[in-house]
């Protein structure tokens, strides 16, 4: 296995460091404009990218963000408890359960997302910059 640089370090901790800005910046936006958790926010995006017609399962969410079965459903039912998404039982298999956004979540969840575009955008050439010098 080669040997890190003292170049490689630095873009490792310049990306880890440009990642932090940016997840601070979205907490803070979540929190204020919209009072979403981080793990809220990226369930609604992956149910908004995801669901297609019928819908998104709750196992397809939780590989989606890498967590267990029952920390998704805890973030479902605080998403539906706020009426940002539904939730519809398989008529065929009634153990599969299926979530949609609702209106009210897809409105919201535009919001944010144009809001993080736009950050992203802003901060995009700090971290393609500390990409590259990793693929060196």
């Amino acid at each position: 296995m080669p040997k890190l640089r003292a170049e490689d370090y630095d873009a490792l901790g310049g990306f880890r460091y440009a990642m932090r800005k940016f997840l601070r910046f979205s907490k803070d936006v979540l929190a204020t404009r919209a009072k979403l958790t981080p793990e809220q926010y990226e369930a609604l995006l992956a149910i908004k990218t995801l669901a297609g017609s019928t819908g998104l399962t709750v196992g397809d969410l939780s590989e989606r963000l890498q967590v267990k079965h029952h920390t998704v459903v805890s973030l479902i039912d605080k998403l539906a408890a706020r009426k940002l998404l539904a939730r519809r039982r398989a008529t065929q298999d009634r153990r599969q359960v299926y979530i949609k956004l609702t209106s009210l979540g897809d409105s919201i969840l535009a919001r944010l997302a144009e809001i993080h575009r736009r950050e992203m955008r802003h901060r995009s050439s700090e971290m393609i910059d500390v990409l590259r010098r990793l693929q060196k």
